[in-house]
């Protein structure tokens, strides 16, 4: 699961030119079933890599501008008997969950796990540029059969 302008080139603005996934969360996503991104993807070509790797589900974030117009703010779906809620901005979750499992959401950069109500609510963070000093971070899951287990990654970037 990643989020937040997942955009990384060394020696550029990364504010003014985002362009490439961060090494480091390619390979990881390599061995992924299922790509989840709680928006802010900045970019379609980064969608168009990340859809060569496999089942992706994505909602549009703040920072998805006119090209992601038709991108959904909130989606609903099912991985192996689970079922997940995602929306970029927490604020925008949709309260009746009824069977809902995991909700996740992105837009604050910083990451987030707490079990509410017998769901677990998970931010995975930020794998984009370091912004507020905060750490670089993805989450990876394991759904299997109506079961899941999820696991922080945190990366420390190279100076």
């Amino acid at each position: 699961m990643i989020s937040e302008e997942i955009v990384y080139e060394e020696n550029r603005d990364y504010f003014r030119y985002p362009c490439l996934l961060r090494p480091e969360i390619l390979e990881i996503l390599k061995g992924c079933d299922c790509i989840i991104h709680a928006g802010d993807v900045n970019k379609p070509e980064i969608l168009d890599i990340l859809r060569m790797m496999g089942s992706i589900y994505v909602v549009r974030g703040n920072n998805d501008k006119d090209w992601a117009e038709g991108m959904a703010k909130t989606l609903h779906f099912t991985i192996e008997g689970v079922k997940f809620f995602m929306t970029h901005n927490k604020k925008d979750v949709d309260w009746d969950l009824k069977d809902t499992q995991i909700v996740i959401f992105g837009h604050t950069h910083k990451y987030f796990e707490k079990i509410i109500d017998s769901r677990l609510w998970l931010n995975p963070g930020s794998c984009g540029p370091r912004r507020f000093d905060q750490e670089i971070t993805m989450a990876v899951m394991t759904v299997d059969n109506g079961t899941y287990q999820w696991e922080k990654v945190a990366m420390i970037p190279e100076k």
